[in-house]
């Protein structure tokens, strides 16, 4: 099991000192990463975040929402985890996102999902529901 899985975090959103999640653990045991009490939680609040980097900080592209999730100056591998989550989500690194395409990002989401933790076959009412809950 990754620390995503456990976390119910798969996305691996980071602590943020201020910002509290909506169905977060109110024991953080995990220092960095956020503890959510499901993955409907988790997931919604990864689409929290795709919302807020599309609509406030106008990141209207997958490699521009790629390159600010995982930076390669953290360490990461960012043009292998884009070209990972733009083959399995069969999202061109370059279209236009808007935040209304629920199928589009649900598919991203779990492509980032399978990077960041491994986790394949997501079931995609779950995601839905996650979404849904993050408008």
């Amino acid at each position: 099991m990754t620390r995503g899985q456990r976390n119910h975090n798969p996305l691996n959103i980071r602590l943020s000192k201020g910002t509290r999640w909506l169905g977060q653990c109110t024991r953080q045991y995990d220092r960095e990463f956020v503890q959510f009490q499901s993955d409907l939680f988790g997931f919604r609040a990864a689409f929290r975040i795709m919302r807020t980097y599309i609509r406030l900080h106008h990141l209207h592209t997958l490699r521009l929402i790629i390159y600010r999730w995982a930076p390669p100056e953290d360490g990461n591998n960012t043009e292998t985890y884009l070209a990972t989550v733009s083959e399995r989500s069969r999202v061109p690194a370059g279209k236009q996102l808007t935040f209304e395409d629920e199928d589009e990002l649900i598919e991203i989401v779990a492509a980032m999902a399978l990077v960041e933790s491994r986790m394949a076959d997501i079931d995609r009412e779950l995601l839905r529901k996650a979404y849904r809950l993050a408008m």
